[in-house]
C-alpha cells in the first residue's frame, strides 16, 4: 500500500499536497453527484426550457461577475481559510436545500437561488484552489501535481459521481445532496490540515481591491508568453464550445447514437483522460514542453476535422477517447506553465483572468455553435472549429517555444 501511495503521490510533493489532493478528490466526487442530481431536481420542478437553462447558467455566470474579485481576494487573505470558508458556505447552502427537499417545500425559485449561491461559492473555491498548489510543490513538480489533481476531477466529476448521483436520486431526491454535504465537509477538514504559513502571501495590503485586480491584468498583458497563452485559451475554447453546444443533436441525428449511447460519449472522453493521468509524467520528462504543446493543439485541430467527417458511432467513440486523452494533457500542461511563470502573490488574480477567458470563450462559442448549426447544419460547427483552431495554431506555432518556458522569461524580466 505504501508503495502505491508513493507512486501516485510521491513524497517529494509533500504532506500538504496530499491533504490538498484528498480534499480535491472528495469534493470533486460531490460535484459529480450534483452534475446528475442538479438537473434532475430542476426537471422535477419544471419542464420550462428557459428555467432549466437558467438553473445551469446560475452555476457558471458567477465566474463572469465575481471571478476577478475572487482572484484578488485569494491574493489578499489566507488562501487556506478562504477555501475552507467558501466550501463551508457551499455545505450550508446544500444542507438548506436538503431540508426543503426532505420536507417537500422545494420549488423552482428556491432551486435557482441555491444554484446561484453554489455557483458563487464555487467561484471562490476554484479561484483559491489553484493558488495553493504552487505554494506546496516545487516548480518542476507542478506538472505531475496538477495531473494528480485532475485525475480526481475526471474520476469523481465525470466517471463515478454522475452515475452515483443519478442512482441516489432515484432512491430519494434528497440523498445525493446529503452525500454531497458530507463530501464538502470532508473537504473542509482535509484543507484545514494543510500546513501553509498563516496569513496572506502579500506584504503590502494598502491598495484598493480594484487596484489589485488592475495590477493582475496589467502583469498578464505585460508578459508576452502568458498573454499569448491566454489568447490561445480564449480562441480554442470558442472553437471547442461551438460544436459541443450541439453535440447531442449531432450524435442523435448525424451519427445515429441513441440517448444511452450519448452518455457513453462522455464516458469515453473521461476514460481517455484517466489514461493520460498515468502517462503525463513520462511525457513531460521525455518530450520537450514546446513540442508537447504543439502536439496536443495539433491533435485538437485534427480532432475537429475527424468529427466533421464522422457518421458512425464506431468512429465517434474512439475519437472521444482520443479527445479526453489529449485534452487532459493540455489542461495539465498549460496550467503548470502558467503557475511556474506567475509570481505567488499574483496567482489568484492571473488565474481568475484565465478562468474568465475559459468561461467567456465557452459562452461565445456556444452561442456561435447554435447559430452556425441553425444556418448551415450540424456538421458546420465542426468545420468552424477546425478552421478557427487551425489558423490560430499556425499563428502561434513559433510562440509556443516561448510560452513553454514562460517562467524563464518572467524570471529574466524580474
Amino acid at each position: 500500500m505504501s508503495r502505491l501511495v508513493e507512486t501516485v503521490f510521491p513524497s517529494r510533493l509533500g504532506t500538504g499536497f496530499r491533504w490538498l489532493v484528498g480534499s480535491s478528490w472528495v469534493t470533486n466526487l460531490g460535484d459529480g453527484l450534483l452534475i446528475a442530481a442538479g438537473p434532475l431536481l430542476v426537471a422535477s420542478q419544471t419542464r420550462n426550457p428557459l428555467l432549466v437553462a437558467a438553473a445551469m447558467l446560475s452555476l457558471q455566470a458567477p465566474w463572469l461577475v465575481v471571478g476577478l474579485f475572487a482572484g484578488a481576494l485569494a491574493d489578499r487573505l489566507d488562501r487556506r481559510l478562504v477555501m475552507m470558508t467558501a466550501n463551508a458556505v457551499r455545505g450550508l447552502v446544500l444542507a438548506g436545500l436538503c431540508v426543503v427537499v426532505a420536507t417537500g417545500h422545494v420549488n423552482i425559485g428556491l432551486v435557482l437561488v441555491a444554484m446561484l449561491a453554489l455557483g458563487t461559492a464555487e467561484t471562490f473555491v476554484d479561484a483559491t484552489a489553484g493558488t495553493l498548489t504552487p505554494m506546496l510543490v516545487q516548480k518542476g513538480d507542478l506538472g505531475i501535481a496538477n495531473a494528480r489533481l485532475m485525475a480526481g476531477m475526471i474520476t469523481g466529476n465525470q466517471l463515478v459521481g454522475p452515475a452515483v448521483g443519478a442512482l441516489l436520486f432515484s432512491v430519494g431526491m434528497v440523498w445525493p445532496f446529503v452525500v454531497t454535504v458530507v463530501c464538502v465537509a470532508a473537504g473542509v477538514l482535509l484543507v484545514s490540515r494543510i500546513g501553509t504559513p498563516p496569513g496572506p502571501v502579500r506584504a503590502d495590503l494598502d491598495t484598493h481591491i480594484r487596484q489589485d485586480i488592475a495590477d493582475g491584468v496589467r502583469w498578464l498583458i505585460g508578459n508576452p508568453p502568458v498573454r499569448t497563452l491566454a489568447v490561445i485559451i480564449v480562441v480554442f475554447n470558442v472553437t471547442w464550445a461551438a460544436p459541443w453546444s450541439v453535440l447531442v443533436l449531432w450524435a442523435l441525428e448525424r451519427v445515429g447514437i441513441d440517448e444511452a449511447g450519448f452518455g457513453l460519449l462522455t464516458t469515453a472522453s473521461a476514460l481517455g483522460g484517466l489514461l493520460a493521468t498515468f502517462t503525463y509524467s513520462r511525457l513531460e520528462k521525455r518530450v520537450r514542453l514546446a513540442t508537447l504543446m504543439r502536439a496536443v493543439l495539433l491533435a485538437e485541430v485534427l480532432f475537429h476535422l475527424a468529427m466533421a467527417f464522422t457518421t458512425s458511432p464506431w468512429a465517434a467513440y474512439p475519437l472521444m477517447f482520443f479527445f479526453g486523452a489529449y485534452a487532459f494533457v493540455w489542461g495539465t500542461l498549460s496550467q503548470a506553465v502558467r503557475q511556474r511563470a506567475v509570481p505567488s502573490e499574483l496567482q489568484g488574480r492571473v488565474g481568475s483572468v484565465y478562468m474568465i477567458c475559459v468561461m467567456g470563450g465557452m459562452l461565445v462559442g456556444s452561442l456561435l455553435g447554435g447559430l452556425i448549426a441553425h444556418g448551415w447544419g450540424l456538421t458546420a460547427p465542426w468545420w468552424f472549429a477546425f478552421v478557427g483552431s487551425g489558423l490560430t495554431l499556425a499563428l502561434v506555432w513559433r510562440s509556443l517555444a516561448h510560452i513553454a518556458h514562460a517562467d524563464e522569461v518572467a524570471t529574466a524580466a524580474a
